[in-house]
């Protein structure tokens, strides 16, 4: 097997979360009670009118996020749909174990996607989900950010990185043949709220560090805006991937689920509490993602707790020449050794952590600054990430900035189209970068979604969560 192909499987397993060693479940305990962590977090309750949708970026985040959510929803029996955004078709490290050896020839690949439908329909089954209530759009597992970042209107599609696919290639998808582009996903998504209009949405995080994750978030926002129905939905994000979080790895029982440290008092958290029923089939319908369980039942066993976390960062509302205390979140970034034992030796001594410092509106420009934990090294980059949102322009035709960053120098893309150094104005000191960009090159924006990541070559260190800006005028 070339050196490509091994680097490439090494950035997979890091980007999905591979198992940190074998464990022996411990045997079921039912919840108990901590009172401090209900006294941090505000209940979520489910209303007799709520139509409640479950997006899931691959099978199994499904259970880890709201399996208990998705169990009231039954019993309380509101209409409900849940959706998989891809079917987990390059999780090559479970593969790897669940099958005993690589599975990488493109068909072999589609079914293990297979496989790991039929795993989704056994655990819906389990929370007492009929398969009509299941939809499974079958756009690439680990491409759909890169869909979001470069995929769009006169792009050509995404190649699937092991199906070497651009379109759906599952007939049991919603829309077989979709092209792996942004405007699809932007479509079925759309089409499933119009259809369903949900008004509760249980979606991926803004700060989760996994691709699938993100992406699924923010084409879940778009489509919202676009359906304008931004007030008539409520929209819950789970987190499932996020650097030294939990503290405490494994089957925990008795340990509610608190926040991030850094995260707890920024984002208004809230909590389904779980009956010792609902916590026992929720551990069940997870060990019905047997690929997954048998690889890493140790991380994904860590969500298996009596409580489920839900909660999402305020937007930001920018007036000119003001620039809001909201967006500056100051945090304590991770060290070399709470790093997760994925990265490698190499991996830790290149990590480079990355956070928000201030976002301005000046004038006909948009000021950000990041901080980064230290200055950028060989072969270490950042990359930032500035979409902007107008509600009369279809958002395909929207530009999509990316600006990276090398250690003496900058480009400045759309999508993958490289644009003059001059687009934006970059200036940096050591360890923090202000980029100034005019937004005319934003396409005269009302919102923006913007990110900030830090790579080893194609192994992602640390990102800044992405952030909802809106511009409020005078």
């Amino acid at each position: 097997m070339c050196i490509k192909l091994l680097s490439l499987l090494a950035a997979l397993c890091l980007l999905t979360g591979p198992a940190s060693g074998a464990f022996a479940a411990e045997a079921p305990v039912a919840p108990a009670a901590d009172a401090s962590a209900q006294a941090e977090v505000e209940d979520l309750a489910l209303l007799p009118t709520d139509r409640i949708l479950v997006l899931a970026p691959h099978p199994d985040d499904e259970v880890l996020g709201a399996a208990g959510i998705l169990q009231r929803t039954v019993a309380m029996k509101l209409p409900h749909k849940v959706v998989f955004f891809t079917h987990g078709d390059s999780n090559q490290w479970s593969f790897l174990l669940y099958r005993r050896h690589f599975v990488l020839m493109p068909r072999a690949v589609q079914k293990m996607g297979l496989v790991r439908r039929d795993e989704a329909m056994a655990a819906s089954s389990i929370l007492g989900i009929d398969r009509q209530n299941l939809i499974f759009l079958g756009y690439p597992d680990f491409g759909t950010l890169k869909i979001w970042y470069s995929n769009w209107n006169d792009r050509p599609p995404l190649v699937s990185i092991l199906t070497r696919v651009t379109r759906v290639p599952y007939q049991s998808a919603m829309r077989p043949g979709a092209l792996y582009k942004g405007e699809e996903i932007l479509k079925d998504l759309r089409t499933i709220l119009k259809e369903f209009k949900p008004t509760k949405i249980f979606v991926s995080h803004p700060a989760d560090h996994n691709g699938d994750h993100l992406a699924m978030y923010l084409f879940t926002r778009v489509a919202v805006w676009d359906e304008q129905m931004e007030n008539q939905v409520e929209i819950y994000p789970y987190l499932i991937h996020y650097l030294g979080w939990p503290k405490l790895v494994g089957f925990r029982p008795n340990m509610r689920l608190r926040p991030p440290d850094f995260l707890k008092n920024i984002i208004p958290w809230k909590q389904y509490q779980l009956t010792p029923q609902e916590f026992e089939l929720k551990k069940a319908a997870l060990q019905a993602h047997k690929s997954q369980y048998f690889a890493a039942s140790k991380s994904l066993l860590s969500f298996i707790r009596p409580n489920e976390l839900f909660g999402d960062f305020p937007m930001v509302r920018l007036h000119p020449n003001e620039s809001p205390e909201a967006f500056s979140l100051k945090r304590h970034f991770i060290l070399t050794a709470e790093l997760p034992e994925e990265y490698n030796a190499r991996e830790k001594r290149a990590f480079v952590g990355v956070e928000w410092k201030s976002l301005r509106w000046e004038g006909k420009d948009l000021v950000i600054s990041i901080e980064l934990s230290k200055p950028l090294a060989k072969d270490v980059e950042a990359f930032i990430y500035i979409f902007g949102y107008n509600a009369n322009v279809p958002f395909k035709n929207m530009p999509k900035i990316r600006v990276r960053l090398g250690v003496l120098s900058y480009t400045v893309y759309d999508q993958a189209k490289r644009l003059e150094q001059k687009t934006v104005k970059v200036s940096r000191t050591s360890n923090e970068v202000q980029i100034r960009v005019p937004l005319k090159v934003l396409g005269n924006p009302d919102r923006i979604l913007t990110s900030a990541r830090t790579y080893l070559g194609n192994v992602p260190l640390d990102s800044a969560s992405w952030m909802r800006v809106e511009l409020t005028g005078e």
